[in-house]
């Protein structure tokens, strides 16, 4: 087993080698911007890794790593055309940086690309790459649609906001680690248990976020605390909060998501103020603990040695430790 950084660089390097451009220049070079555009490449590192562990050469599940790094940054290219972003990790977004038209033709070719390197696999390998791929593929566009329709309506529960974070977030985790699998030729039950693995502790991440988003260090968190508030984003938080309040302060913390004042300081102040004296952070925090416990516990059933087990097990703790 090599170190997380290790990954991490080797995924760079193939990233560069691949990323290159060609004609017509303003199809790929978009394509190219934001490949190189940086990231932690959470989920490429999790599919080397995870081939690592079921005693795989990690090279052989590079194109794997590299198909799901491409159709998440596909997929980023298009939220941020439906979000109207001008940022994307501090630089200009694709279509801030060329126009809407460029950002939805090269998000598409972004796509076809991505399934296109499972041809570098035999024909038994590609074609369970490839039935993995369209299944997260559609669940995250479900999970993008769900957050989408959120955004109007005020009946929605925490089971519908878990399914959502599912398909729009955890699912892809959960590919990443089955992609290693599939390629290191691992068992069907340790392929879906590694898959089970990755989605639980892709949610517990995405609920950390919604946590951290709120009650963050500003100076560690990576993103301006307080940012879903002032987006009105029905999160875990604000839905438990809901859930706890009485009548009044229900009353008044939906109002406060009906706003968008000039000056957001106490807005964002009072609503915190709500999560916590509701019992929504503490809530919040330990349906984070339960989801991570939830993947931690089927690393018990792998068929994978203890200190494999040890290190997949730090590895989430690792992610469930950013500075709050």
């Amino acid at each position: 087993m090599q170190t997380v950084e290790f990954y991490q660089n080797a995924i760079i390097k193939y990233i560069s080698d691949y990323a290159k451009v060609q004609e017509p220049k303003n199809l790929y070079e978009p394509i190219a911007y934001i490949l190189k555009l940086g990231g932690k490449r959470l989920r490429p590192v999790l599919t080397l890794m995870t081939a690592d562990i079921f005693e795989c050469d990690y090279n052989k599940a590079m194109n794997a790593a590299l198909s799901v790094e491409v159709f998440h940054n596909f997929s980023l290219v298009h939220d941020d055309i439906m979000d109207d972003a001008p940022l994307r990790r501090g630089k200009q977004t694709v279509h801030e940086k060329w126009d809407i038209n460029t950002g939805i033709l090269s998000g598409d070719a972004m796509l076809i690309m991505a399934y296109k390197l499972f041809e570098n696999y035999d024909v038994d390998i590609f074609q369970e790459l490839a039935k993995l791929f369209s299944k997260t593929a559609l669940e995250v566009c479900e999970g993008q649609q769900y957050d989408v329709d959120f955004e109007t309506r005020d009946d929605v529960t925490i089971s519908e906001y878990l399914k959502m974070i599912e398909f729009k977030t955890a699912v892809l985790v959960g590919a990443a680690m089955k992609m290693g699998a599939i390629v290191a030729n691992a068992s069907i039950e340790d392929q879906n248990k590694i898959y089970e693995f990755g989605k639980n502790l892709g949610i517990a991440f995405q609920l950390q976020d919604d946590y951290l988003d709120a009650f963050g260090n500003p100076e560690t968190f990576g993103k301006q605390v307080g940012g879903d508030i002032i987006e009105n984003k029905k999160t875990y938080l604000y839905l438990k909060a809901l859930e706890f309040l009485n009548e009044d302060d229900q009353l008044q913390l939906k109002h406060l998501f009906s706003i968008s004042p000039r000056d957001n300081v106490e807005k964002i102040e009072t609503v915190k103020h709500f999560f916590e004296t509701s019992g929504s952070s503490s809530a919040t925090k330990q349906a984070i603990e339960a989801y991570s416990n939830k993947a931690f516990n089927i690393l018990n059933t792998l068929t994978i040695s203890d200190g494999k087990k040890e290190i997949l097990k730090n590895f989430g703790l690792g992610l469930m430790s950013r500075d709050t």
